[in-house]
């Protein structure tokens, strides 16, 4: 592995039963990358991503977070996942607990931080998205961009090397996304290794260093952004960016 490689995923395969859904995924996520995923519903992007921090675990293959294979049975997953911040399409927030709560909650008791020291830190991030004035509010009283920022500043309360992100504006009504991928696009621009499984091309083509096409459970297409968009190659994302980029105009 290279100094900056901080994923590399060899020949990854997941199997659902009898269905193989990712049939040998191989890719590298540097640090510092915004690598976008795209694909159609079902191809296997989000359990490409749900497999980097084991979430799913792969039926075979090999995933090298920071040069540790956690697909080792020796490895211990746990630690590796605290340093792998994970945003997903509902939330996930605990709705009995206040904004302030859902935040500091990991770092206190997964990382023994003090509770003054990260609830200092949980204002910071709250400030930095917009919501410090919501740390005592409960879920249940946010918008749905807000409850989706506030899921990102909990993962970032971590500390994470790298952010996941699986589809995190599909849950959202269409005036809501904006505020959320603001708050990625400045992520990404504050050098956060990320890697974002979406449907948004304006995000994948402007934010995004990277775009991996995923079909049939392989990696079809992978190249830069502005490559990957003014020059497809594969059959099949011709026909798959043609017909979401006449969707999203």
């Amino acid at each position: 592995m290279e100094k900056n490689e901080l994923l590399v995923v060899q020949d990854l395969k997941k199997n659902f039963g009898k269905v193989q859904v990712l049939k040998g995924i191989n890719t590298v996520v540097r640090k510092g990358e915004v690598v976008a995923v795209i694909g159609l519903s079902g191809s296997g992007k989000s359990t490409f991503l749900r497999c980097l921090n084991l979430l799913e675990t792969p039926t075979s293959g090999h995933i090298f977070f920071d040069g540790v294979d956690i697909c080792d049975k020796k490895t211990d997953v746990n630690q590796h996942r605290k340093r792998i911040g994970m945003v997903f399409q509902q939330f996930n927030l605990f709705y009995n607990m206040t904004v302030l709560k859902n935040i500091t909650a990991a770092p206190v008791r997964l990382k023994k931080i003090p509770e003054q020291q990260a609830v200092q830190r949980a204002l910071e991030l709250l400030d930095r998205v917009g919501l410090k004035d919501k740390a005592n509010s409960y879920p249940s009283e946010l918008s749905g961009g807000q409850k989706q920022r506030v899921a990102i500043v909990r993962a970032l309360a971590m500390d994470p090397e790298v952010m996941l992100f699986d589809e995190p504006t599909s849950a959202l009504d269409p005036e809501m996304v904006g505020e959320v991928l603001a708050v990625m696009k400045n992520l990404a621009e504050s050098g956060m290794t990320m890697v974002v499984v979406t449907h948004e091309m304006s995000f994948a083509r402007q934010v995004s260093s990277r775009v991996l096409f995923i079909d049939e459970g392989i990696i079809k297409e992978d190249k830069p952004s502005r490559e990957f968009f003014e020059n497809p190659e594969d059959p099949r994302l011709k026909d798959f960016l043609s017909k979401v980029l006449s969707l999203q105009g």
